[in-house]
């Protein structure tokens, strides 16, 4: 494989994140077949500050800032995020090339195998980190009890699995990416976080390569008006 080729990607160590990275790669070669990401995998301030809620935490580069700084330094030539994890403002120097088509943008209440939402007990305790989610659960049943609990979808599984928690909200698009629609869930029928389910690629500004290369997997026709705003 020519070297021209190979695109030097950043994205956070996560399965979750890996298998969005696989997702792009897989899109971007069904127009571009020879090109290759060569990924380079990164711990982000949010997959360590897990101390910190994300309730009250405004569109900082909370899960960005590491992996966007390998793209500023020209190590990488993108980086690979969840749409909805974009900082407002971007950092500056970048730009969104590419926000994808993305799956399904609901969220969802995991609940242990048999259980539905009227057989939880009361005062069940659901898991979610942001308000939004707690006021859709409250809206089922106001006796729930929302707890903070935060890391990666398998650990916030494991909570569950264990019984430290009677429920889980999360995105249906994470089950799907990560093969794990077979879990007993609950869609919420409640407004989403922006851009939910989508991919973001960003690349340097000046970076007209990557920019005309990843058009050919941009679904999101306002991109300019996405990179103003943000």
């Amino acid at each position: 494989m020519h070297l021209c080729n190979q695109i030097f990607v950043a994205a956070r160590n996560s399965r979750l994140s890996r298998a969005q990275v696989k997702e792009v790669r897989q899109e971007l070669q069904m127009i571009h077949p020879n090109r290759v990401f060569v990924p380079t995998w990164i711990r982000t301030t949010g997959d360590d500050r897990l101390d910190l809620s994300l309730r009250f935490l405004s569109k900082i580069d909370f899960f960005t800032k590491e992996v966007d700084q390998l793209v500023l330094s020209g190590i990488c030539r993108v980086g690979i995020h969840s749409a909805k994890d974009l900082p407002d403002p971007l950092e500056q120097g970048l730009k969104i090339v590419a926000i994808t088509k993305g799956v399904d943008a609901r969220d969802v209440l995991v609940l242990p195998p048999h259980q539905t939402i009227d057989t939880l007990p009361k005062k069940a305790r659901i898991a979610t980190s942001t308000l939004r989610r707690e006021k859709a659960i409250k809206n089922l049943r106001d006796d729930l009890i929302c707890v903070d609990i935060r890391g990666v979808i398998e650990a916030r599984l494991a909570y569950l699995y264990r019984g430290e928690i009677e429920g889980l909200v999360m995105a249906e698009a994470a089950l799907i990416r990560l093969h794990l629609t077979h879990l007993n869930r609950f869609f919420l029928s409640t407004e989403v976080a922006a851009l939910q389910g989508k991919l973001a690629v960003v690349a340097r500004q000046d970076d007209q390569e990557m920019l005309q290369v990843f058009s050919a997997i941009n679904t999101f026709q306002e991109l300019d008006l996405i990179n103003s705003y943000l």
